[in-house]
């Protein structure tokens, strides 16, 4: 094969970059950006050429496998077996059980990759039509699901998501979020280092909010530190704010917004003195953000991990989004918009629901027909009807991912039957009877179904496989056909056509907004997506509400009741003082995504990065020296890890990151292993929750930090 360049999305984040991949015959001659991307422009991060190292991982599984149990105390064995017996041992085994024990004996769990591959995302009905079990998880509990709720609550949709502009806006308000890090997060937006010294240049102001000053705070015009998990006091103080001063105004939004004086009537109490000694932000600076904020042009409010994965995830979320509306910078140019994606999943699949049934052990409530992640150990260990006795994995990590990781873990052993779709034989995989793998990255087609949802411009671009796949291998959109299909026949029912994920995508661009269909001159088709391979621009976010708006009645109602019945919760947490102990953070690293990029060279060499940030006050005061083993203890676990001091973060507040821990035994990821670091899952509280949605609260985590015993 002569030498060739391929023009390829980077589907390892939420930026998808452009990307320019020259190959010669089956080798990797390079990895660069794509200048004619019209997103990315050129603009790629250190992960992208980690995606060479993924095609050639040795340690990726390229055929299914069977696990083999050891006797006597032997480890574990793995078999080599083909795809005809993998696939009808694991669909005959699942029906069986199903048959045995009721559907809800059967458990789901789809980890974050998921959402990066398309064919996991229009092809797993194919399988799971068959088992509609209540035991439904996925990685959505450990991370966004405060953002679905609350556009469910307030825009009608759980993926009418507001995406910030910030090419042109005012005024940014950026609570918990690392975009530099982790180049958007609910926010597709590559180069934003190159964005925030654009809105600096222009005489705009980044105010970055963070118990951490991170990456992007460094970049801030102002960073201020908070107490984790007191966001929504400073939130609710800056509103109330703007109702005492009379700064009120949603503009545009006036005539279907609702509510608003609900809401002014329910947070009186939360003024800024009262959230001051909590959040450790002063009353008089507090008053003045909310004033710039409303003073400006365009502004933007908007929070992410360090708000939506806490205890008061939800209640942040709607008051950041009652903030844009009160100040009248929702769907506002400058603000924060809605996408128009070529592919409009908001007019095609379910807006999504709350609360329609509930765990069976803790009662915790679904979202979107799942449960929350950590309720899933339990559901697996607690006798009694609809306990989980097997359990489906598509490409998560849930040991090291979800609170509790190591409960999880002995839950996972005494499943009677686990299957993994994955490529990798990890720390969740390891329990599984049998692996599928799917086929690497590059061997297949891509359209990023999510995130040209959450993009900052809207773009179209599909992306042809880089290379063929060898001989037998099955894409994951083929493992979920062919299980559905042996499944549909063990019932005696009929099997379904394998209709490829591309012509779904076809089928989807060609009825979407930009279509023939609705009159719009581009008439995008996967044909002519495939003439412009570097993507399409489809122009700048605009203005859409009220006609975008999913709400029965095209308006916004600001007092949802439960983020209003929430704030009791808040009021009584707050009545006293605190408690004093230390409160651990995540953090984000640009060459780094959740435990699923650590077992390639380029993106672990270099200075550790699994280290326990510390303020130098708290180590003097536990007598802890810089470059010490330390240990690391919540009421979940315990953890020894060396400690790091940090002038960047908050006196009281510890960081450790997530992802790591590839310290069990039985895995088979020999870069991730020399580089274990210690899973910060192993001190989450897998009881530590937001109520009022079920979300895990794994930032703002009661920890205390000893000196390590020799």
């Amino acid at each position: 094969m002569p030498k060739a360049i391929h023009r390829r999305a980077c589907h390892l984040c939420e930026a998808i970059c452009g990307l320019l991949i020259e190959t010669d015959g089956e080798q990797i001659l390079s990895i660069k950006g794509d200048p004619e991307d019209p997103l990315s422009r050129g603009h790629i991060c250190p992960k992208a050429v980690a995606l060479q190292d993924i095609h050639e991982d040795p340690d990726r599984l390229r055929g299914p496998v069977r696990r083999i149990p050891g006797t006597n105390g032997a480890a574990d064995s793995w078999q080599d077996i083909g795809w005809d017996e993998a696939l009808d041992t694991t669909a005959r085994r699942l029906v069986e059980i199903a048959q045995r024990d009721g559907v809800n004996a059967i458990g789901i769990y789809l980890g974050n990759p998921t959402v990066h591959n398309y064919g996991m995302m229009t092809h797993q009905k194919s399988l799971f039509r068959h088992f509609r079990t209540v035991n439904r998880f996925s990685a959505t509990s450990v991370d966004q699901l405060p953002h679905h709720l609350v556009s469910l609550w307030l825009f009608g949709h759980k993926s009418l998501f507001p995406i910030p502009d910030i090419d042109r806006c005012d005024y940014f308000l950026m609570l918990g979020a690392n975009p530099i890090a982790s180049n958007g997060s609910i926010w597709t937006v590559p180069d934003v280092r190159r964005r925030i010294k654009d809105l600096k240049r222009r005489g705009a102001k980044l105010v970055v909010v963070d118990p951490r000053r991170t990456e992007t705070a460094q970049l801030a015009s102002e960073h201020l530190f908070i107490t984790p998990g007191t966001d929504a006091l400073f939130l609710l103080a800056l509103l109330q704010t703007l109702f005492a001063e009379d700064l009120v105004d949603p503009g545009a939004l006036s005539g279907f917004v609702t509510g608003l004086q609900d809401v002014a009537s329910a947070i009186t109490d939360f003024t800024p003195e009262f959230a001051a000694p909590h959040t450790g932000i002063d009353a008089a600076t507090t008053r003045r953000i909310a004033r710039e904020l409303a003073a400006a042009n365009a502004g933007i409010c908007y929070g992410r991990m360090g708000v939506s994965t806490q205890v008061y995830g939800t209640l942040c979320q709607w008051l950041l989004q009652l903030l844009n509306i009160a100040t009248g910078n929702l769907d506002k140019p400058g603000g924060s918009l809605f996408t128009l994606p070529a592919v409009d999943q908001v007019s095609s699949i379910s807006p999504g629901g709350f609360g329609r049934h509930h765990s069976r052990v803790r009662q915790l409530p679904e979202f979107d027909r799942e449960l929350p992640a950590a309720a899933m150990a339990e559901e697996i260990t607690t006798p009694g009807e609809g306990q989980i006795r097997a359990l489906f994995v598509g490409a998560g990590n849930p040991v090291l991912s979800t609170p509790n990781g190591r409960q999880l873990d002995a839950a996972l052993a005494q499943l009677e039957f686990m299957v993994c779709l994955d490529p990798y034989l990890n720390e969740t995989t390891r329990h599984a009877d049998i692996i599928l793998p799917p086929t690497s990255p590059l061997e297949h087609d891509h359209y990023d179904l999510a995130f040209h949802i959450n993009a900052i411009r809207n773009t179209a671009r599909h992306s042809e496989a880089v290379f063929e796949p060898p001989e037998g291998a099955l894409h994951d959109w083929q493992i979920f056909t062919e299980l559905g299909n042996r499944v549909a026949e063990l019932l005696g029912q009929d099997s379904q056509p394998a209709v490829p994920p591309h012509e779904i995508i076809d089928m989807g661009l060609q009825m979407g907004p930009y279509s023939e269909r609705q009159g719009d001159p581009r008439a995008l088709s996967l044909a002519r997506l495939r003439q412009h391979p570097s993507g399409i621009d489809l122009g700048p976010l605009q203005s859409q509400l009220p006609q975008r708006l999913q709400t029965a009645d095209k308006t916004i109602n600001c007092a949802t009741p439960q983020p209003l019945a929430d704030l009791q919760r808040l009021r009584e947490q707050y009545s006293g003082d605190g408690d004093g102990q230390l409160r651990l953070i995540g953090r984000r690293h640009v060459r780094s995504n959740n435990s699923w990029m650590h077992n390639y060279r380029r993106l672990v060499k270099g200075k550790d990065r699994c280290t326990l940030l510390m303020h130098p006050l708290d180590m003097r005061s536990r007598k802890i020296r810089d470059g010490a083993t330390v240990t690391l203890s919540s009421r979940a676990g315990a953890v020894s890890v060396t400690v790091e001091a940090s002038e960047d973060m908050m006196p009281g507040v510890v960081s450790l990151p997530h992802g790591f821990g590839h310290n069990r035994t039985g895995i088979r990821m020999q870069t991730a292993v020399r580089h274990a670091g210690v899973s910060c899952n192993d001190v989450t509280d897998e009881l530590l929750l937001d109520a009022l949605s079920g979300n895990a609260a794994v930032n703002g985590v009661p920890v205390a930090v000893s000196a390590a015993h020799s």
